[in-house]
């Protein structure tokens, strides 16, 4: 399994303000759903104040779990290419803040695939989490669930659909984005758009937001 090597970023960076800090140590206590979860609870978030993008995507996975490190799998390294972007500042959390829909892993499901988002994650932390983040100019949906949560009624019948309308989202600086698993490799040639038509736009905001 890919992901990052030799030593990693700082687990649990604080927030760079001192309610942030306090609600950051809240949800890395959390246990609301600690008997659902096959592995216990380790909450993973990554934030500060300043942050100008904002990442809401799924859930951690299993190498996720082990390290507290978001996005440490080949999930991560294909994110990172996406956004054009180097280790450094994709784990920097005065740039880049990353907020699952759920903070745990959920688990799997016996045919296969880990289980979806634990569901009371969301509605118990990401209103107040977001409130500390005041100058994010770009938040990425990536995958089915969070955009099911931020784009409710708006969204596609497929997450396709949805992220083929990307444009519609821009003025409110939200890009629906599909998971970046390898297992996805099959949809990106099935959708060479996203590459051609998407991508680039998200690395000009990228570059743009953060100086590059």
């Amino acid at each position: 399994m890919a992901g990052l090597s030799g030593k990693l970023p700082e687990i649990d960076p604080m927030g760079g303000d001192a309610a942030l800090d306090r609600l950051l140590e809240n949800v890395r206590a959390c246990r609301i759903c600690a008997e659902s979860l096959p592995l216990g609870p380790r909450p993973v978030v990554r934030m500060a104040k300043r942050a100008r993008i904002l990442i809401i995507g799924q859930a951690p996975g299993t190498r996720v779990h082990e390290t507290g490190l978001p996005w440490n799998d080949a999930s991560g390294d294909r994110l990172r290419d996406w956004l054009d972007m180097p280790v450094d500042d994709f784990y920097d959390p005065g740039k880049l803040a990353i907020m699952p829909m759920g903070f745990c892993y959920p688990g799997r499901f016996e045919r296969g695939g880990d289980l979806p988002p634990r569901p009371e994650c969301a509605p118990e932390w990401h209103d107040a989490l977001r409130e500390h983040l005041p100058d994010i100019g770009l938040t990425l949906l990536i995958g089915q669930y969070a955009q099911g949560y931020y784009l409710g009624t708006r969204r596609s019948r497929t997450m396709t659909e949805t992220v083929q309308r990307f444009g519609e989202f821009l003025p409110e600086n939200i890009l629906p984005m599909p998971h970046p698993s390898w297992r996805n490799t099959a949809w990106m040639k099935k959708n060479p758009w996203f590459e051609s038509d998407l991508l680039p736009v998200l690395r000009m905001k990228v570059a743009a937001l953060l100086g590059g």
